[in-house]
């Protein structure tokens, strides 16, 4: 019987995969956390519940991106920080290339979210990656 062993590639593609991976867990995360609050948290406008999950999905990304995606060394709560810089960057230029595609280059919402969102995961590997866990 032969051992089950990893395809060999370069180590950024190994760390971009790690990261999509993350994305994916993290999204998962987010939307159980919500669905969770909304469930079990009566009396709290649906809105509100989303600024403690958010907080706790961006902890959840970060943990992850520090220790599993970019295995940093750097101080923690630079690093926490800067994470967050980097969702709030993404978050503003993301909304702002949805306008952008939807009122000035008339394509469909939906799909001007997936562009949108695509450009954004780039930007946002590329942040956290020379900003964010740079290990300083």
């Amino acid at each position: 019987m032969t051992e089950f062993r990893l395809p060999v590639l370069p180590k950024r593609l190994w760390e971009i995969i790690r990261y999509l991976l993350t994305g994916a867990w993290n999204t998962l995360f987010g939307w159980g956390i919500y669905a969770l609050a909304c469930h079990y948290i009566s009396g709290v406008h649906y809105l509100l519940l989303t600024i403690p999950c958010n907080i706790l999905a961006v902890t959840n990304a970060f943990l992850c991106y520090k220790y599993f995606v970019f295995k940093s060394k750097g101080s923690f709560l630079k690093e926490y920080f800067k994470c967050y810089a980097v969702y709030g960057t993404g978050m503003l230029a993301g909304t702002a290339l949805l306008m952008l595609l939807v009122e000035f280059c008339h394509i469909a919402p939906a799909i001007a979210n997936v562009v949108s969102s695509l450009i954004v995961i780039a930007g946002s590997y590329l942040g956290h990656k020379y900003f964010s866990f740079t290990g300083k």
